[in-house]
């Protein structure tokens, strides 16, 4: 019986060790490595911020384990890429096994000081990752574009407590990240791009002027907040080309690719209740939770308190406008793709929109609230005011559900509205709101010749590319005698205009 044990178990170690002498059996890596990539490139970065991770494949097609002798970055531990070999860090790695027909996973990024290499605004770096050496030798390329930038953020004291700005009541001690913008930095210009963290705050009785140009990209949970008695103005102008050179862009500081059309990334542009002279020209909000939120409860400023035009808000998580008992006046403006209600206007208020084009494509998830949202209350509590007036003319309200309208009127505050040459989405399949005066489609006083549910013909709602098809519902319905003079896009109105921020084209044509 010993000998039995003991045999046995001799036959097993011998068999281990054989198949061990096989599996490790590499040989050299002969030049034969194919990649999933030749060039890598990784998307525009801010200086000292780091980029996204980027990752290729290298694959050793021949049906022999080979060994690579070195991977390296080119300019070795002086290089500003990093990398990690099959989840292994470095920049130099030698002896890389890799099994017959198997792969493995290059992942690399970088932290880049633009001033370590030119005085300029904007500087392409690159370098090599170099695969075996000699004759033997394959390179990928990596190659980044480094842009520099305005960096806003609060300060830490001594102790490294970050900045707050409090948010109400102080004695309820509600804060968010923040901090207060000095006079130096009251004026943000088309010069360089502002990466901003936290809130930043433009502080009472000031102004904050945005000139023609200026690029804002803002860090998750950020924005601009503006306080009772302060002032937004964001002067874009008209511009020429694709680039949108003369137009002021808000959005999040992920420049990816992917990134570019991901709602939530910041926090919202927030003018608090008592703000006043809110201006906001010819720019583009996008990715926000919500785009623009106006407060103006209990405030005593006379006119209005947000002015918009040639406006464009998209892909905001929540909504693109919310405005409470404000008092707002917008022409050219659009909207669309809002995880709730593209524009919402609760608590009574003032409100006068022409030649706008409302509307809410959102694809992300379930959508169950309308496109437009008009209230004057504050729903699920009591609180209540008057709607002085919420006025549609020459506006489209449309989207991808049966209901894109919702008036939710309490009896008890005025609650004054009215649509004049619009078009409205409004499919009541089931009949759902018949006998409610404030949906009789046939009382010229409240829908004076709007139409519904003829499609605007979009050029790609999903894309937020809202250009109107010349044999879409809106073409022709607007009143001449009070549509803006050009469209958003600066093109002359006809003498017969559309309705929505766009006259319309011949989509057909390209």
């Amino acid at each position: 019986m010993k000998k039995y044990f003991i045999i046995i178990p001799s036959l097993i170690l011998c068999i281990i060790f054989a198949s061990c002498r096989d599996d490790f059996a590499f040989s050299n890596s002969t030049g034969d490595l194919g990649f999933s990539q030749d060039t890598v490139f990784l998307d525009t970065v801010f200086t000292n911020i780091g980029s996204s991770t980027r990752t290729f494949k290298v694959y050793n097609n021949s049906s022999n384990d080979i060994v690579i002798p070195r991977v390296a970055l080119a300019q070795g531990e002086n290089s500003k890429y990093r990398l990690a070999v099959d989840g292994v860090p470095g920049r130099i790695f030698e002896n890389v096994e890799l099994l017959a027909k198997d792969s493995l996973f290059v992942f690399v990024e970088t932290t880049i000081d633009i001033n370590d290499f030119s005085s300029g605004d904007e500087f392409l770096y690159t370098d090599t990752i170099e695969f075996d050496n000699g004759p033997n030798q394959q390179v990928v390329e990596l190659v980044t574009l480094v842009q520099d930038a305005i960096f806003l953020f609060p300060e830490r004291d001594a102790q490294g407590i970050e900045e707050t700005l409090p948010i109400g009541d102080p004695a309820d001690g509600i804060s968010i990240s923040g901090f207060v913008l000095d006079d130096t930095e009251l004026t943000l210009t088309a010069a360089k791009p502002y990466v901003i963290y936290g809130f930043a705050a433009v502080p009472a009785n000031k102004t904050l002027t945005i000139e023609a140009g200026a690029r804002l990209y803002f860090h998750a949970g950020s924005g601009i907040i503006v306080a009772n008695e302060g002032s937004l103005q964001v002067n874009g102008l008209p511009s020429t080309t694709d680039a949108l050179e003369n137009e002021v862009i808000f959005e999040g500081d992920r420049l990816e690719p992917t990134y570019a059309d991901i709602a939530g990334q910041w926090g919202a542009i927030w003018l608090t209740a008592g703000s006043k002279n809110n201006i906001i020209n010819n720019a583009t909000i996008k990715n926000a939770s919500v785009g623009i939120i106006m407060d103006s409860v209990n405030t005593t400023s006379t006119g209005a308190t947000l002015k918009l035009s040639n406006t464009q808000i998209y892909n905001s998580s929540n909504s693109g406008l919310i405005a409470t008992g404000a008092n707002i006046e917008a022409e050219n403006l659009v909207i669309n793709n809002s995880g709730q209600s593209s524009l919402v206007l609760r608590l009574g208020g003032e409100y006068t929109f022409n030649n706008c084009t409302i509307a809410n494509y959102w694809n992300n998830s379930f959508r169950q609230d309308p496109t437009l949202f008009i209230s004057n209350i504050i729903p699920n509590t009591d609180l209540t005011e008057d709607l002085v007036q919420a006025r549609f003319t020459n506006c489209i309200i449309y989207g991808d559900r049966d209901i894109e309208l919702i008036l939710a009127d309490d009896g008890v505050s005025q609650f004054n509205f009215s649509f004049e040459n619009s078009l409205i989405k409004f499919n009541d399949r089931f009949d759902d709101f018949v006998g409610f005066a404030n949906y009789d489609f046939n009382n010229a006083s409240l829908y004076n010749q709007s139409f519904f549910n003829i499609d605007p013909i979009f050029k790609d709602e999903d894309n937020s590319q809202l250009q109107i098809d010349s044999t879409g519902g809106a073409n022709g319905i607007a009143n001449p005698a009070n549509t803006t003079a050009n469209d958003i896009l600066g093109n002359s109105r006809s003498s017969a205009p559309d309705a929505g921020a766009y006259e319309s084209t011949d989509l057909s044509a390209g």
